[in-house]
């Protein structure tokens, strides 16, 4: 019985055609700018988002907290809504790397608006922290999977052009929503300073984020990256990856929508799955019945050859990637539909 893991989309493993271009990439030494490959891959990634200079990093943590530090100083302020990854799943960055503060946001599934960023800049005061920066994350893993309209981000970016504030776009799923939406990502160029995107979840690379942006700013960028250690040598056979994963597995994401919304109608029928957040992209969350105990649930989907993710009280997570296959579907469907409260 083949393993089907749906923790994250970062599971995946490289295709042998991926493969094959890491094996041929031709490679330099990149802390020198003499990486032929990963020059390649930020100017690939760079054009497709209509931005003037990218950068390859280990993480998206990584190009996150970059931005992040480009962006801001001490005593100031960075927006963003409750849930998001730069705020609970980056250790403690924005104090840590930038000395900043931070300017929680309760949103819906993950997502701010235009009129909650604009009550949330602080007044001229002493006591407060100057507000330098919103940063917005599309897809949000915290909300299912939701995702940003462009009129949602044109409207925010306007109130942050109003107020002198920097835009950054967590993009750790981002084509998994200009997917869901129809959006050219060229289009954000309109509205972002900064934008992080990770080509290790739905895209399949082994490693690797890119931050984009205007070419002076990534210019200090390579400075910061290298006083985190993200300073590296022959990375072409990682950017080889990243740069197939992005001119290969765009397009074929939206199956990994509708697997995921498949799965998401069979768990919604489920006796013991009280609620389903809206299926909109590749994260299914959701709710068990109160009998039901997230242990004992996991445990049931592993002795089946499942793995899923514990995402809080009585909640579980599951993410469809390139990996997961039409018959594994089926099985999936099958083994939750037969689980007993």
């Amino acid at each position: 019985m083949n393993l089907i893991d749906l923790r994250s989309d970062t599971v995946t493993k490289p295709s042998p055609a991926m493969l094959e271009a890491m094996f041929k990439a031709p490679v330099g030494d990149d802390v020198y700018s003499e990486d032929p490959t990963v020059l390649e891959l930020q100017a690939y990634g760079a054009s497709l988002f209509g931005m003037e200079a990218g950068l390859f990093c280990p993480s998206g943590t990584m190009t996150n907290q970059i931005a992040i530090k480009l962006h801001t100083q001490p005593l100031t302020e960075v927006i963003c809504e409750r849930t998001s990854h730069v705020y609970l799943y980056e250790v403690g960055g924005i104090a840590f790397n930038s000395a900043a503060s931070v300017h929680l946001i309760e949103g819906v599934r993950g997502k701010i608006t235009a009129e909650q960023v604009a009550a949330a800049i602080n007044p001229d005061n002493i006591h407060y922290p100057v507000t330098r920066l919103v940063s917005l994350e599309n897809t949000a893993n915290k909300g299912g999977g939701s995702f940003y309209t462009l009129p949602e981000i044109a409207a925010i970016s306007e109130v942050c052009k109003q107020h002198g504030l920097a835009l950054h776009l967590d993009g750790a799923r981002v084509f998994n929503a200009l997917t869901a939406s129809g959006d050219a990502p060229e289009t954000y160029s309109r509205y972002f300073d900064t934008i992080s995107v990770c080509l290790s979840k739905g895209l399949g690379a082994p490693v690797g984020s890119l931050l984009l942006g205007p070419k002076p700013l990534i210019e200090q960028a390579k400075r910061v990256r290298k006083a985190l250690g993200g300073g590296w040598r022959q990375a072409g056979y990682l950017a080889a990856a990243g740069l197939y994963a992005l001119q290969h597995n765009i397009d074929r994401l939206q199956e990994d929508h509708d697997r995921a919304a498949q799965l998401g109608a069979a768990l919604q029928a489920a006796p013991y799955v009280t609620e389903v957040m809206p299926v909109e992209t590749n994260i299914i969350i959701f709710t068990l019945a109160p009998e039901v105990n997230n242990d004992r649930y996991l445990e049931f989907l592993k002795e089946n050859g499942i793995l899923a993710s514990s995402f809080g009280p009585k909640q579980i997570r599951m993410v469809t990637h390139l990996d997961l296959t039409q018959e594994m579907v089926a099985r999936l469907i099958q083994v939750v539909t037969s689980f007993k409260a």
